[in-house]
């Protein structure tokens, strides 16, 4: 069953007449009934009393009838949201990202990417690394924004950014005037964890410097990080981007010694095309990524 075929059916079924129905869709009489046969050949009952004068609908007829509107309705409304998706002006794109980027890199890009696409749905997911690996992989979300390494699932991958981790102590602290501090001396400090891949990467750099940090606090909230350092709780190893803007009583320094760095990157499924929404999306972020990110605090 074609919808072609339900389309004859209805203008036939309006028409009561092959004759009048075949002049309104431009097709030749013929040409018409043998469609309507090969319709009713398929469903296995007449749908139309064909008289000399009036051609009127069998029972079954009635029933196909409503249905065939529905049916048409329904591929009328796939096609514009089809066409809506292409122009992007409609349809729905769902992101994921960790905390860092969510909160101080994408709603400067979100922003840009509303203003010329207000009608796309956006939704927002925020997760550790592995949580949005996940998501992506399961189709859950579309693009992904994490720290790698990932080590479950498989994903087409493009580096956002590189950016080093600086540290952000109270504004009062007795570090606070020093442009660069090394972080062997800071061992007998109270730290402030920021939970996810960044936690690991501060863990494994006071390792390496000799000490075994003293926790004071963990939080996946990032301003929680950032309003426990300016109260005095401790002092935090944070990726630059969470110190882009001024943190109000606090002040971000550089470490010195080791480069200690973190790459950023946007993942989506492999082998699965990316739709209009996502594909704008990604031109958009990376847009914003070279703009913001790339610059010195």
């Amino acid at each position: 069953m074609d919808l072609y075929q339900l389309e004859y059916f209805l203008e036939a079924a309006r028409q009561r007449n092959f004759t009048r129905a075949a002049a309104r869709l431009h097709l030749a009489q013929a040409a018409l009934s043998e469609q309507m046969r090969k319709l009713e050949g398929e469903l296995g009952t007449p749908l139309f009393h064909r008289g000399r004068r009036e051609t009127t609908l069998t029972a079954a007829g009635e029933t196909l009838s409503t249905h065939a509107e529905d049916l048409l309705d329904r591929a009328k409304a796939a096609r514009q949201a089809v066409n809506d998706l292409m122009g992007l002006k409609g349809g729905r794109l769902v992101l994921g990202a960790i905390p860092s980027v969510s909160a101080c890199l994408l709603p400067a890009a979100i922003a840009a990417f509303r203003k010329r696409h207000l009608q796309v749905e956006l939704s927002l997911h925020e997760g550790t690394s592995e949580e949005v690996a996940q998501w992506v992989d399961s189709g859950r979300v579309e693009l992904g924004i994490v720290q790698p390494p990932i080590t479950r699932g498989h994903f087409d991958e493009s580096t956002l950014f590189n950016e080093p981790f600086v540290l952000l102590v109270p504004k009062h602290h007795a570090t606070a005037r020093q442009r660069r501090v090394s972080l062997a001396k800071l061992a007998g400090e109270p730290f402030v964890f920021y939970k996810g891949r960044a936690r690991d990467t501060a863990l494994t750099a006071c390792r390496a410097a000799g000490f075994e940090p003293r926790i004071a606090c963990e939080s996946s909230e990032l301003e929680t990080v950032r309003s426990l350092v300016a109260a005095g709780l401790g002092i935090a190893i944070l990726p630059r981007i969470a110190t882009r803007d001024k943190v109000a009583g606090c002040t971000t320094l550089q470490l010195q010694g080791e480069r200690l760095q973190r790459k950023v990157t946007l993942i989506n499924r492999a082998s699965h095309a990316l739709s209009p929404s996502a594909t704008v999306f990604r031109a958009t972020l990376g847009q914003h990524c070279h703009e913001l990110i790339k610059q010195r605090p």
